[in-house]
């Protein structure tokens, strides 16, 4: 009975239908020594009802996933290295500061791996980190035979699945909790040697 009041507490937070569009902007690809990194801005203004939900301490997990794939004539591409990104936001009440966890692997498995945690006064601070990727190492370059083609694919979104369950129920489907953007670039064996 409370989920299902939680539920309809949900659906009245943010009324308006506003679309949120999601640009990957200064998207760069380079090979610094032996590995692949990605640069890139990610422009899109956070929806009301996911800042309403972050104000009211509720935490927010966007995930950054980068595919490499090896071009095949003959069947599907190959995928051959992934590398991800897991931001958690949240706000903390009682010191009324922003704190952002960065770790390689999602948080619910019980180890999520290595851990960045940063504070920030504002909001407007914290979303301007999670919207920065700069230098993230997505694989080793001794293992690609630059001889073949690769593409890379870069996907953001916000991952609603990490959501407490009575959001989850109002959230999927709705425009106001859709945050997403993907890119495809091939990678350029010149631009690796």
């Amino acid at each position: 009975m409370q989920v299902l009041a939680m539920a309809l507490v949900f659906c009245t937070i943010a009324p308006g239908h506003a679309q949120s569009t999601t640009e990957v902007s200064q998207f760069r690809l380079e090979r610094l020594d032996d590995e692949i990194l990605v640069s890139a801005l990610l422009v899109f203004e956070l929806p009301g009802a996911v800042e309403d939900a972050l104000l009211k301490g509720i935490p927010m997990y966007f995930v950054t996933e980068a595919q490499i794939l090896r071009e095949r004539w003959y069947w599907y591409d190959k995928k051959v290295s992934t590398a991800e990104r897991h931001m958690r936001l949240a706000f903390q009440p009682l010191t009324r500061r922003w704190r952002l966890n960065v770790s390689s692997g999602a948080n619910r498995e019980g180890n999520p791996g290595l851990v960045l945690n940063q504070s920030f006064d504002t909001l407007a601070q914290a979303l301007a980190t999670v919207k920065r990727l700069s230098r993230w190492k997505i694989a080793d370059a001794t293992d690609f035979d630059f001889s073949a083609k690769y593409r890379v694919d870069l996907q953001f979104r916000l991952d609603l699945s990490q959501l407490p369950r009575p959001f989850q129920i109002g959230a999927f489907g709705q425009a106001d909790w859709e945050i997403g953007a993907s890119i495809n670039a091939p990678l350029s064996p010149d631009a690796m040697k």
